[in-house]
């Protein structure tokens, strides 16, 4: 990276054009402009397997959030959040279409703490704004920013509020786990902006490197979306888990007959009641 002086002080040079050409030149800055470092890499490892805990609930609670209103509910049918097309009966919670999307979705979560130290991570990340934008796919798929950045701030205010909320983890850990989440997701919604704002659009001829050669449909080896038919494992042991998690309050490897609703009842009690652990 240049650097040049300005009035006395050193100003990094930042290539514009790359920004909009290079997928690991905008990587670098935004990890640098938020000051994503080995620390957030560390805390995001070690806070792992308490964010593990809680993808199941927040899955189920971020269903429920969409199946809420028609446009996004819609979407589900139409796979076009800007499609007025009448729907006699929308999904349920339950129905073996959202079930198998539940699934997809606990998949990226997952994904989302894996290693943000490779590259491929980062390009499964824009992989994912890209196939929101009807591009990159043979069934199309055109869900609008202002619901997929509604959608990533309410999994980030569940992840927040359920780890602040931890009983036995220091403010120090929690601030830690919670600020490198939060950077990631943040990385995340620029890359599902991206592909919707018109900025640097003169250089759309050389955005080739956003563009990789990943199967239509997939991402990584996982696949992420397909036709709204249903599918078998719409009913497995797992979707049943996090369908009881959400009625009891429970994330599914806490025990039922705890007392407490919280997915960390286990360690300490009693805690406060959050929407990530509320009951029904």
């Amino acid at each position: 990276m240049a650097y040049f002086k300005l009035d006395g002080r050193e100003v990094k040079h930042i290539d514009r054009k790359a920004l909009y050409t290079r997928l690991e030149a905008r990587i670098n800055y935004l990890k640098e402009f938020l000051d994503f470092n080995s620390g957030d890499v560390e805390a995001l490892s070690s806070g792992a397997k308490y964010i593990k805990t809680l993808i199941p609930a927040v899955v189920n609670l971020t269903y429920r959030k969409l199946l809420e209103y028609d446009i996004t509910a819609r979407a589900f049918h139409t796979r076009d959040t800007a499609s007025d097309a009448p729907i006699e009966e929308f999904y349920k919670e339950d129905s073996p279409q959202i079930m198998r999307r539940k699934m997809f979705l606990r998949w990226y979560l997952t994904k989302l703490i894996s290693d943000p130290t490779q590259m491929d991570f980062w390009r499964y990340l824009n992989k994912v704004g890209i196939m929101h934008t009807a591009q990159e796919r043979l069934y199309t798929l055109n869900i609008e920013y202002i619901h997929m950045g509604a959608c990533l701030g309410y999994i980030q205010d569940l992840f927040t509020e359920a780890l602040m909320s931890h009983p036995t983890l220091s403010i120090r850990r929690k601030t830690a786990i919670i600020r490198a989440i939060s950077k990631i997701i943040w990385i995340q919604n620029d890359l599902i902006a991206r592909w919707r704002i018109r900025d640097g659009e003169e250089y759309a001829d050389e955005m080739s490197e956003y563009l990789n050669d990943d199967k239509e449909g997939y991402l990584g080896e996982k696949k992420i979306l397909g036709d709204n038919s249903s599918t078998s494992s719409g009913g497995s042991g797992e979707d049943h888990d996090d369908r009881a998690s959400i009625r009891s309050g429970l994330a599914p490897s806490i025990a039922p007959s705890m007392a407490s609703a919280c997915p960390f009842a286990d360690l300490a009690q009693p805690v406060t009641s959050t929407k990530i652990w509320a009951g029904k």
